[in-house]
């Protein structure tokens, strides 16, 4: 005769790893890439893009961010909201810089480009806030 107890184990095991198996998957992933270009000590062009991905990124977690959330759950707007802490977020990733100086005829040009490539993140969406982590 086969003992109660033993089945327990089992179907807390099974429990577990469907528990745990969700809680990953409740975070969505974004890609998001930027680039900011400045021409002679003017803002050229200013582009951010934001999207759903497609596929499931790959990656291990690295650095992450909290940024408030006025119930919209809308990344772009969130980011929009707190533009600023988001982009010291960015920079301390790691932005690809570009910068060309030319001198000619005694007049200097110079173009500055910052460009953070198609990144990974994965938000988590909460009631007060939303939690990016950057994935590497």
């Amino acid at each position: 005769m086969r003992s109660r107890d033993g089945n327990q184990t089992r179907l807390l095991t099974i429990c577990s790893i469907i528990f745990f198996n969700s809680l990953s998957l409740l975070g969505s992933e974004y890609l998001i890439s930027y680039r900011y270009v400045v021409k002679d000590m003017t803002l050229y062009n200013d582009s951010f893009k934001v999207s759903r991905a497609m596929k499931h990124c790959k990656g291990k977690p690295q650095d992450s961010i909290e940024l408030l959330d006025k119930d919209s759950h809308d990344l772009n707007e969130i980011i929009k909201n707190n533009s600023i802490e988001f982009m010291k977020f960015i920079h301390k990733i790691g932005l690809d810089v570009d910068h060309k100086e030319i001198t000619k005829n005694a007049k200097n040009s110079s173009t500055t480009t910052l460009t953070l490539k198609t990144t990974c993140f994965k938000v988590d969406f909460n009631d007060t806030f939303a939690r990016i982590t950057h994935l590497k």
